[in-house]
């Protein structure tokens, strides 16, 4: 049995939970609440947030507390590098600081993570103003501070494959030990999201952790859905897994790959096959607002998972269509983008485009070599070098799962070009929050570029949700069992 010393707020969290009242979450780094949807939807409170970006700190907002006496405090972005845990949850109005939460969620941006050693990590546990002697404001060392300061049953981290060997580092194994100084057992894992019904092959890492007097040991979601990754994935998996110790006697965990007996990862149409018909020739460059609704296609075969997202998802049912289904005015390129092959990446691209470029040309008469031929030229052809990003541009298979979503949509959708040649377009911001399993009914503020952003730094909710089940039921778990042991506590004390 672990340290049994009594701690009276440990003991009113778990009280809680055994009178049936939902664990309290709060969000850091949390954009547009990708982490919370998910905790929600488990059974989860959720408390508040903190995030830098205004837009999403309205967006997470805007979903999670609509109705709060104080929605602009919920709305207000916060600097990590400015903000102690006692000032936000002073701001929030959660009472007080040793009561406010059970679960700490997030995950500091890649950038946050530099090696800074044990030493300087073990420093947050004996002096707890140790991360400001950091110039950089390490984020890093300021999350671990929020874990000391609000001492939380549980912890969820959230981030990319390259901490796990950033700077020749595993950080995420420098985490679960900095943890351990703090009184917590903590596990990560690298999973892909393809796994667990997400219709995206994203691979992220995941660690859990769990104040050592619970006495639970730390599990990671069943797969619920089994894909074969294309090679590229292994490759990535390889390198990001090269400073891991994977002989079981680390912080590292396997994760599961579930077996034939599970259905088929969701695919690209049948997350995104019922959403409204939508032509690239249909729009004009300017800014795209959500003001304009969309009606669903009549009579549209619904897979499960556009159920889900649809109608399914308590809290956020899309109603009769979506507001956002905006997408990029990119006249260049519509004809290359009908003519594509799904899963043609952007040499492919380029060659498409200058076959049509070429026909073009010899339908109006054109030599190559004279300046109408290259005006025609730079009027269909994409300029860019196909030596370098090569997967700079890719459209989606249908009958597969879509590639990774990332930040950059903000600035550019080549990465996921609409696999339906008719409507010859990259997706909408729609069909991205789809990919990235956002329900119809949640909300995006701000414009199209904005959207696409908050979309694309976010952890995909049917995933969090994967990840919040079993949390959840550790919990309850660890509160039933601890319920005899704080009696006896109780008594000892007494006497």
């Amino acid at each position: 049995m672990s340290d049994l010393r009594p701690d009276p707020a440990l003991e009113r969290k778990l009280a809680r939970l055994r009178r049936g009242e939902a664990p309290r979450v709060l969000d850091l780094f949390s954009g547009a609440g990708g982490i919370s949807l998910g905790f929600r939807k488990a059974g989860f409170d959720i408390e508040g947030a903190l995030e830098l970006d205004a837009l999403a700190a309205l967006t997470h907002a805007t979903n999670f507390h609509r109705d709060a006496d104080n929605f602009e405090a919920h709305a207000r972005p916060r600097d990590m590098t400015k903000m102690d845990p006692q000032d936000l949850v002073g701001q929030l109005d959660l009472g007080p600081v040793e009561d406010a939460i059970d679960v700490l969620v997030g995950g500091p941006p890649c950038q946050a993570y530099a090696r800074v050693g044990r030493a300087k990590l073990r420093e947050v546990a004996d002096h707890p103003e140790a991360f400001r002697v950091d110039p950089r404001g390490n984020l890093y060392l300021r999350y671990l501070e929020y874990v000391r300061v609000l001492r939380p049953l549980a912890v969820l981290i959230e981030n990319v494959p390259d901490i796990l060997h950033y700077a020749h580092t595993n950080i995420a194994q420098e985490i679960v030990e900095a943890l351990a100084d703090l009184g917590y057992v903590a596990r990560y894992s690298l999973i892909n999201t393809a796994f667990h019904g997400v219709p995206q092959m994203r691979d992220r890492v995941f660690l859990i952790g769990y104040r050592r007097e619970l006495d639970r040991p730390i599990r990671f979601p069943k797969a619920t859905h089994k894909i074969e990754l294309p090679p590229g994935y292994a490759g990535t998996r390889a390198v990001a897994l090269r400073y891991v110790d994977r002989r079981g006697m680390s912080g590292y965990h396997e994760p599961d790959l579930g077996d034939d007996s599970l259905p088929d990862a969701v695919t690209a149409q049948e997350a995104l096959g019922d959403l409204p018909f939508l032509l690239g020739s249909s729009v004009t460059r300017g800014a795209r607002r959500f003001d304009e609704l969309a009606p669903y296609r009549p009579g549209a075969n619904l897979s499960p998972y556009a159920r889900l997202m649809r109608h399914d998802w308590p809290g956020f049912a899309g109603g009769e269509g979506v507001w956002d289904h905006a997408i990029r005015a990119l006249p260049r390129d519509l004809q290359t983008f009908a003519e594509m092959r799904p899963g043609a990446e952007y040499p492919e691209a380029h060659a498409t485009a200058a076959r049509i470029a070429r026909r073009m040309a010899a339908a109006q008469g054109l030599r190559e070599g004279t300046a109408a031929f290259d005006h025609l030229w730079r009027q269909v052809v994409p300029p860019y070098d196909t030596g370098k990003f090569p997967n700079r541009w890719w459209k989606l298979r249908p009958d597969f799962p879509s590639r990774t979503l990332l930040a950059h949509l903000g600035k550019d959708t080549y990465s996921h070009i609409h696999y339906d040649a008719s409507q010859a377009r990259t997706i909408s911001v729609r069909e991205a929050a789809r990919l990235q399993s956002f329900p119809d009914g949640f909300i995006f503020r701000g414009t199209m570029n904005p959207a696409f952003r908050q979309i694309g730094n976010a952890v995909p909710p049917l995933m969090a949700f994967g990840l919040a089940e079993v949390i959840f039921e550790d919990l309850q778990a660890a509160a039933a069992a601890r319920a005899p042991v704080l009696v006896e506590l109780r008594r000892a004390a007494a006497h």
